[in-house]
């Protein structure tokens, strides 16, 4: 029997909102590559590329802190919310 993904609930997302990830602009500031990123913080090079190039889906609570930990940052300054179309 194939299993079916439920449909995903409507909610705030429908409202034009969208989470963006800062990644690459702390990277930037800290003239931090990936590469040291991720030896840093032990989340590989491909999950941080997803979260840098805004195609994460979702982000655990420690993958979180341990970004915030590493680029020394809060949470707020990765993750934003913004209009959807507003780079």
């Amino acid at each position: 029997m194939a299993r079916h993904r439920p449909a995903e609930p409507a909610g705030p997302a429908d409202d034009g909102l969208v989470v963006r990830c800062r990644l690459d602009a702390l990277l930037d500031a800290r003239g931090m590559t990936l590469q040291e990123l991720a030896a840093r913080t032990g989340i590989t090079r491909a999950n941080l590329s997803v979260l840098k190039n805004d195609r994460a889906r979702a982000i655990r609570f420690s993958t979180l802190v341990a970004l915030c930990d590493a680029l020394a940052c809060d949470v707020g300054d990765l993750l934003v919310v913004e209009r959807d179309g507003a780079a």
